[in-house]
């Protein structure tokens, strides 16, 4: 059996809103022994034989007929997002900056990323590929508005990322 992190996009803002207790409700339903959800940003650990593939399909699914909005989920093993936090390759206690994980549906979308973040000034937005994910460093209070925000909230990016802080992928490790 497989540890997974679950990662749901877009909710608990725009409307959409997914309550951690509902979610872990909706989980259990599933079948998802001992599923636990973390902060109220869409966030839980299920443990599955499911493949990442088949896992996601059935959350979206779930999910949307469940809540009535078009989900888009992220999966991951654990082992996986234990080995992306630990690869943090910007200085996490810089307390001027905030450390921003993207997760990429494929390598094309990190890619892409990557590739748009080349041109940017590397002072204000600081950019590094990792695997499966990019890795983003902004001053605090500029994640929204630097260009390289407004690259990853275009909306083909949507459905095909989601972006979590640093310390709370620490607190889903545990």
């Amino acid at each position: 059996m497989t540890e997974w992190v679950v990662l749901l996009r877009g909710v608990n803002v725009g409307g959409v809103t997914v309550r951690s207790a509902e979610l872990r409700d909706l989980l259990a339903g599933l079948g998802f022994a001992g599923a636990r959800t973390y902060l109220a940003s869409g966030n839980a650990r299920v443990a599955s034989d499911l493949d990442a593939a088949a896992l996601r399909s059935l959350l979206e699914s779930a999910l949307s007929e469940r809540f009535g909005y078009d989900a888009k989920v992220l999966v991951a093993p654990l082992a996986d997002v234990d080995r992306v936090v630990r690869a943090f390759p910007f200085d996490e206690t810089d307390g001027t900056r905030q450390p921003w994980v993207i997760f990429c549906a494929d390598g094309e979308t990190r890619d892409e990323l990557t590739d748009a973040a080349a041109s940017l000034d590397p002072d204000v937005d600081p950019v590094r590929a990792g695997p499966g994910v990019v890795y983003w460093h902004p001053e605090k209070g500029r994640s929204t508005d630097t260009s390289f925000a407004k690259v990853v909230a275009r909306a083909t990016y949507r459905a095909r990322t989601t972006n979590r802080n640093l310390r709370t992928l620490r607190r889903i490790l545990g």
